[in-house]
């Protein structure tokens, strides 16, 4: 076959960025970039042996290192790493914010997603269609499927399909696998690989990778150096919103964490009670019965809890803060509307004021860690 001439892929690739609307101007900061993969086993599928489970990791290593610890990046559902990279609409994201603090970054890509192979035939996938985006992230001022979400202001552009913004988000968005159980362990199994690989290190994670951060520290809390949580999966015991019905039998987590006392069976050992909302559109909370088991392995590892005043999470975050406070975790929560920060919803990194949230994030890694 003969060979498209320069001027002819370079064409192609201007009709591409016109046809698509993706956005090509961001300015990231230089980095020095690599990639490999940690968590991976063999095992025999109907084709053969193959690799499965493995964790897709991108290093960046700014041009002048100036931080002790590194950033490692945990995305939520049907996210990847490019969600720290430029945003949708062109500008810098959290990336190239922490690369100019001096941070070394390890954005991965939840195994079985992206970059991360997944074996034909295990479990089942499952995606997120156009609607679900515009009513939970992009137009939850419209949709108003919560007290908090007329608040929304923040999102750039119209937050609607054939919008450019819009149309690169969605763009981005992945298949995911739906059994929780075989997620859950797949990625604590693969970022305690990563940590055992690079050294003790930072945790960011967001959404459904909240109860990864938590289930990797617990396991190797001693290269846990803290935990920035951007409105992690909750509430306990429960799902809203987005979910109902029981969720996370051992309180901010699906699988087993390390209580102390022990915990065996969560259903006998973790005796919950309601605790009635502390606010107009708040939720009530599930926390534990008095006197209340500990997370004996979270103690030690400052967390901070980020939530934004539009998103879903407004009405039962303060309900996460508090059962890790009485579990014996040292939490701060980064209520964005309390400082002065107003309009955010759930992909608040990506939205207009993104750099005025990742300073207040900053600010806290300077004084706790």
């Amino acid at each position: 076959m003969k060979s498209s001439s320069p001027f002819s892929r370079v064409l192609l690739l201007i009709v591409f960025l016109f046809w698509s609307g993706t956005p090509c101007h961001a300015a990231e900061t230089f980095a020095s970039r690599s990639y490999f993969y940690v968590g991976g086993h063999y095992e025999n599928a109907t084709n053969g042996e193959v690799m499965v489970d493995q964790m897709y990791v991108e290093k960046l290593v700014p041009i002048h290192p100036t931080q002790k610890y590194p950033l490692f990046f945990i995305t939520g559902a049907a996210q990847t790493s490019t969600n720290w990279l430029n945003t949708p609409d062109g500008r810098e994201g959290w990336a190239s914010y922490f690369l100019d603090q001096g941070y070394t970054l390890y954005l991965t890509d939840q195994p079985q997603r992206g970059r991360s192979p997944w074996l034909p035939g295990d479990g089942t996938l499952s995606n997120y269609n156009v609607s679900f985006i515009q009513n939970y992230f992009t137009t939850i001022q419209v949709a108003k499927l919560w007290p908090q979400a007329p608040l929304h202001t923040q999102w750039p552009g119209t937050g609607q399909p054939y919008d450019p913004t819009f149309d690169a988000f969605y763009a981005s968005q992945l298949q995911q696998q739906s059994n929780l159980t075989v997620t859950t362990t797949n990625n604590i199994h693969a970022g305690i690989s990563l940590l055992k690989l690079i050294g003790t290190a930072i945790l960011i994670t967001h959404s459904h990778g909240g109860p990864y951060g938590w289930g990797i520290a617990d396991a190797v809390p001693s290269l846990v150096k803290g935990i920035i949580a951007i409105e992690p999966e909750g509430p306990p015991f429960m799902g809203m919103i987005v979910a109902s019905g029981k969720a996370r039998p051992y309180g901010v987590t699906t699988l087993p964490i390390t209580y102390d006392p022990p915990v065996t069976d969560p259903v006998a050992d973790l005796v919950q009670e309601t605790v009635e909302s502390m606010g107009i559109n708040l939720s009530d909370c599930i926390q534990q019965q008095e006197p209340a088991r500990k997370l004996v392995n979270l103690i030690d590892i400052p967390v901070l809890v980020v939530t934004s005043e539009a998103s879903y999470h407004a009405v039962y975050d303060y309900c996460t803060v508090e059962y890790l406070r009485q579990a014996g975790v040292e939490v701060e929560w980064l209520n964005l509307p309390a400082a002065g920060i107003r309009g955010n919803a759930h992909f608040s990194f990506m939205e207009l004021n993104n750099m005025e949230i990742v300073s207040l994030i900053e600010d806290w890694t300077w004084k706790h860690i």
